[in-house]
């Protein structure tokens, strides 16, 4: 059985079959940039999240506002992001893996919110801990829809 890659693949080679480095995609040439570009892209969000926490620091046993905000505010670029590309403009190959996936995936941070619920419970603060939990997961989800929809209607606005 065939699938629509392997008829894609161009034939090589006297016998006319496929490489193996055809058959297998060549990630090695192929996606080095994309993976270049996550990993800057990347770490340019960590270390704007990173200044935003030095910036403004949670005490132990506080409210973390600092990672709940960098999280909404994360979000809602990814929703402005993701209808441009999608809908207004046919962005670069790299420009969804450095921005989308690096840039905004470095900034905003699921891995500091679980260990400051999880700090925020270890030191008797359970309530915190589940206010913040829930908190941030409707702020993320409000964020990004309410961003999106914001952007269609003023994309639909400009367009008529």
């Amino acid at each position: 059985m065939t699938t629509p890659r392997d008829q894609a693949i161009e034939p090589t080679g006297p016998d006319l079959a496929p490489s193996v480095s055809a058959r297998r995609g060549a990630p090695s040439h192929g996606q080095a940039p994309v993976i270049a570009g996550v990993a800057v892209g990347g770490a340019l969000g960590a270390a704007a999240r990173y200044g935003a926490s030095l910036a403004w620091p949670t005490p132990a046993g506080a409210f973390p506002w600092t990672t709940l905000l960098v999280n909404a505010v994360g979000c809602a670029v990814i929703g402005v992001f993701m209808v441009i590309i999608s809908d207004v403009w046919a962005a670069p190959r790299l420009v969804r893996p450095f921005f989308g996936t690096g840039v905004l995936g470095g900034f905003t941070t699921f891995s500091t919110y679980a260990v400051d619920i999880q700090h925020l419970v270890r030191s008797g603060h359970a309530r915190t801990g589940l206010a913040y939990l829930a908190a941030t997961l409707l702020a993320a989800l409000a964020a990004v829809w309410s961003a999106a929809a914001a952007t269609r209607r003023l994309i639909s606005r400009r367009t008529t």
